[in-house]
């Protein structure tokens, strides 16, 4: 068998059952849940809420935040800001917000223990300090821009729905060419891993979950006995969420591109690095739920830009076996697949800053090949680093 035809039909092998996989998560998206809104407080929600946020030098990003959190309503009973003894003034900033709004508080977590992560270690710290009388415990994270009426309108979604936890997709802010480019690429792997958020999950191996707006039920928190499930996770969001499912709870993950925005990192590189590596979700997955997202990604995200190129040029030099053809079909296809989904997710991205890259958004397929590597990379090697600390491997 010449060497194309042999290459396409190891491509049809790999890829045909992967289509198939892909599209039956796909077809899901038109019954997804509509994206949560901002709602006025009601006043059966009257301090219903304890909103707990970990730091470690977030000076520079945690303004946003703070004042987002202010204009919540009366359903928020107080905001623990849990710093990890930051260096960059990160507290000083909190003490400012407290004398403004009296439902801060700032503490400070014990040294963290060898076993933890730290940012589930300051969660879990902030839970333990918490109102008892809160009904809910909302984690949100430094870079997160609340809108007023997230925490009201999150509420009552959850209560409408008998959500047990739940989480929100954010709408997020980019600025330099190169995050325009790989970011939405590095996002488009969980999308092809997961299906579209708002809908619902076919096991609690496959639940997904947003640690930067993260809704519990307190007695359920409590029953799940904090953070402990997750306290070694370096993805302790759908850790955690995922251990709430397997026990019995109803788990959501939600579109919340309207009612919060985050800017997580500054520039490409620092989103290859930080983002990257725990995108793979191996904390929270088995091998063989890892390696088989590894194969669903290569199939049908890394592969069909190299493998239309070489496709369509063996069709130019005139080499038009059965083969050749419908893996070229096939991989054309993806492609087209791929870029219609830039206008599913293009409303997850904030464009009212005016950021002059922005249209290299829609090029983001042509990283898909490096962002495919990237989560290759992160299932291989387990973080050394994060936020600031050192782990042992």
């Amino acid at each position: 068998m010449p060497i194309a035809g042999f290459f396409a039909s190891a491509l049809l092998l790999i890829q045909i059952p992967a289509t198939f996989l892909l599209l039956s998560r796909l077809s899901k998206g038109p019954g997804r849940r509509p994206p949560i809104v901002p709602q006025a407080a009601t006043p059966d929600q009257l301090g219903a809420v304890s909103v707990v946020v970990p730091t470690l030098n977030e000076r520079d990003r945690l303004t946003p935040c703070l004042v987002g959190l202010s204009q919540q309503s009366y359903e928020v009973r107080e905001i623990i800001v849990v710093d990890s003894r930051s260096t960059d003034g990160t507290p000083e900033l909190v003490k400012d917000a407290q004398e403004k709004d009296p439902r801060f508080r700032l503490i400070n977590d014990d040294p963290l223990p060898t076993d933890w992560v730290g940012r589930p270690w300051a969660l879990h710290t902030g839970f333990l300090h918490s109102s008892p009388h809160s009904q809910w415990f909302l984690g949100m994270d430094a870079d997160t821009q609340p809108r007023a009426g997230l925490v009201a309108g999150l509420i009552q979604k959850a209560e409408a729905e008998k959500f047990d936890l739940v989480s929100l997709s954010p709408q997020f802010i980019l600025k330099y060419p190169g995050e325009w480019w790989l970011q939405p690429a590095l996002l488009i792997t969980l999308v092809y891993r997961f299906g579209p958020t708002g809908i619902n999950s076919d096991s609690a191996e496959r639940v997904m979950a947003n640690g930067q707006c993260f809704l519990c039920r307190r007695e359920v928190l409590a029953k799940l006995e904090g953070y402990t499930s997750a306290k070694g996770s370096f993805c302790d969001d759908v850790t955690l969420a995922r251990y709430a499912a397997a026990c019995g709870f109803k788990v959501g993950f939600l579109d919340g591109a309207k009612v919060v925005k985050v800017r997580m990192y500054e520039g490409a590189k620092e989103t290859w690095k930080e983002w990257g590596r725990s995108l793979d979700l191996k904390d929270a997955s088995s091998m063989s739920q890892v390696w088989s997202d590894l194969w669903l990604l290569l199939s049908v995200q890394g592969l069909p830009l190299p493998a239309s190129l070489i496709l369509f040029s063996c069709l130019g030099w005139g080499i038009t076996s059965p083969s050749v053809m419908a893996a070229a079909g096939l991989n054309l296809f993806l492609l087209l697949i791929r870029f219609a989904l830039l206008f599913a997710i293009a409303p997850s991205y904030d464009r009212s800053q005016g950021s002059a890259a922005s249209w290299l958004f829609w090029l983001s397929p042509l990283a898909d090949p490096l962002a495919v590597w990237r989560i290759f990379l992160s299932a291989s090697h387990r973080p050394t680093s994060w936020r600031g600390r050192s782990y042992s491997v």
